[in-house]
């Protein structure tokens, strides 16, 4: 019997995880590869995006989706990207219309999942991912996000020293 489609979607992106991590550790190429594995391996991710902090701000470095946001650069604090960068919490939202943090970016975004980039406890950046179901996110997506920030972190704070 056949995986369900989710379940086999999380399997081929965790997989695609290990040959990307196993293959680079230039910080560029991984952001890169980490939104274009989400965006394509797990099709209710609509939109991904990693920013990195700089300063008092997240600033956008990688994404994927159908258009780029005009939020390239978010205030810590601001927003859902700000909430999950200056808590360093994950935050899974299953319909943005009802949270007051939301930050409308596209038209189409019904829900979104923030997961941060951290070492050490030190917020680096983060993971943001739109979907445009309601409760398009659930527990296996923020595991599977909160594996690839925690990767994501070793590999920017091993790229500094």
């Amino acid at each position: 019997m056949a995986e369900n489609p989710r379940a086999e979607a999380f399997s081929n992106a965790r997989h695609r995880f290990e040959n990307l991590f196993g293959s680079t550790g230039d910080p560029t190429e991984l952001n890169e590869g980490v939104c274009d594995i989400l965006n394509t391996e797990l099709p209710w991710h609509s939109w991904v995006g990693i920013y990195l902090v700089e300063g008092d701000d997240l600033v956008l470095d990688a994404w994927r989706g159908p258009e780029a946001t005009e939020h390239t650069r978010i205030p810590i604090g601001y927003g859902l990207c700000g909430y999950a960068a200056k808590h360093a919490e994950s935050i899974v939202v299953d319909d943005v219309s009802k949270d007051d943090r939301y930050l409308q970016c596209f038209g189409y975004t019904k829900s979104e999942v923030v997961v941060p980039i951290m070492h050490d406890g030190e917020v680096l950046g983060e993971i943001d991912v739109d979907g445009t179901e309601i409760g398009a996110f659930d527990d296996d997506d923020r595991v599977l996000l909160e594996e690839v920030a925690g990767r994501l972190g070793e590999r920017l704070i091993a790229s500094k020293k």
